[in-house]
């Protein structure tokens, strides 16, 4: 339970975070409930138990129910290289 847990938790932060970078103009409030989340995530992707999640859904040991989107190597690869080409810019253009 602990796992799916987690892994649900990582799905909002996902979420929040792709959401975030879908706005035209954030809020700083948004950018820093999107920082967090891609500060947590970041952390996450590479981890051990990002690792365990991704093979235990490769081998089918996951609820089929699960939303499981943060364990799609590219979608969680792409939103925080995404994210950080978006700081640089926003960054840069200041």
């Amino acid at each position: 339970m602990e796992q799916t847990n987690r892994i649900r938790k990582m799905e909002q932060l996902f979420d929040l975070a792709k959401e975030a970078m879908e706005e035209p103009t954030m809020s700083l409030e948004t950018y820093e409930k999107a920082q967090e989340a891609i500060a947590v995530l970041s952390e996450y992707y590479g981890s051990k138990e990002w690792k365990q999640d991704y093979a235990d859904d490769e081998a089918g040991l996951l609820p089929k129910d699960l939303k499981r989107g943060v364990l799609s190597e590219d979608g969680l690869w792409n939103l925080l290289s995404d994210w950080q080409e978006a700081k640089t810019r926003t960054i840069t253009h200041k």
